[in-house]
């Protein structure tokens, strides 16, 4: 099981400098992958600071060689699925065949929609992500596509150059594991990226049961023929080291294929201290 931090995208008034240099330092601290919130309007203070994800993930991709870099997760009705296609496919090339792009219906909370009169109900947001979803990993895998849908349309289009990584830059999906949809979407791509409960406000860690079934409802393998990514976590780690780590041993088990450790925004000092001490393996 691999290993990754989620850094957020912003929040009270982080510099996108300090960002950077968490991407950077979560390489040498042994990290396996840096992937970054997508808002773009933080949800944490009045007015925060707030970073696109992909400029930061390019900057950080000067810096690094080996850690994988994306987002967790990109709302992606409120993207155009092209323009996140060639975002995506440029970090790709600029990373040397490491991106991968995590989607979404979006947060229900997010300011960001409603402030720039993006669509907020949910109905129209899954619809917007059901067509866009097949949109986004044909043009990632560099296919010529053709599809007239209700909300997004492309005439027999391919992006060119095509990805590094064969056969597409992998795509998980996010969600609520309550949420039959989320299943049935990921299992169209390359990885999920689930999470208990559709109350963002609430928490609740997978057991080990429950991450093996979850396992057993998805494909055993991606396009690419390696295994179905799940990545699971997106929390801090808690105090009691050893616990944590016999918990990541027993999802491991279970097939999980990541861990993802949340570090909050805060004190620089202490953003860069909880990166620094490296991933529970």
């Amino acid at each position: 099981m691999r290993h990754g931090l989620e850094i957020p995208c912003g929040g009270g008034a982080v510099a996108v400098s300090t960002l950077v240099e968490l991407g950077e330092l979560a390489e040498s601290a042994g990290w396996d992958g840096v992937f970054l919130e997508d808002y773009v309007i933080h949800y944490s203070g009045d007015d925060p600071f707030t970073y696109d994800p992909w400029l930061v993930l390019t900057a950080i991709a000067g810096r690094t060689d080996r850690v994988r870099l994306g987002t967790t997760v990109t709302a992606l009705p409120r993207r155009r699925p092209a323009k996140l296609a060639r975002e995506v496919l440029t970090l790709d090339h600029l990373s040397a065949g490491r991106a991968t792009v995590a989607v979404g219906v979006g947060d229900p909370g997010d300011r960001g929609l409603a402030a720039f009169g993006e669509p907020t109900e949910v109905a129209v947001r899954a619809a917007m992500l059901d067509e866009g979803l097949d949109l986004l990993t044909g043009l990632l895998a560099g296919e010529r596509v053709d599809h007239r849908g209700t909300h997004y349309r492309a005439e027999k289009v391919a992006l060119r150059p095509p990805p590094v990584q064969s056969p597409r830059v992998p795509v998980w999906v996010g969600g609520s594991t309550q949420a039959g949809a989320v299943r049935r979407r990921a299992a169209r791509a390359d990885g999920i990226v689930p999470y208990k409960l559709t109350d963002t406000d609430g928490w609740a860690d997978f057991t080990p049961d429950e991450v093996r079934d979850l396992v057993a409802a998805l494909p055993p393998t991606r396009a690419d023929g390696q295994p179905f990514d799940v990545a699971i976590g997106g929390r801090r780690r808690r105090p009691d080291e050893r616990a944590e780590r016999a918990y990541h041993r027993e999802l491991a088990a279970a097939g999980a294929t990541w861990w993802l450790e949340y570090v909050p925004v805060g004190d620089p000092a202490a953003m860069r201290a909880a990166v620094a001490r490296g991933p529970l393996r």
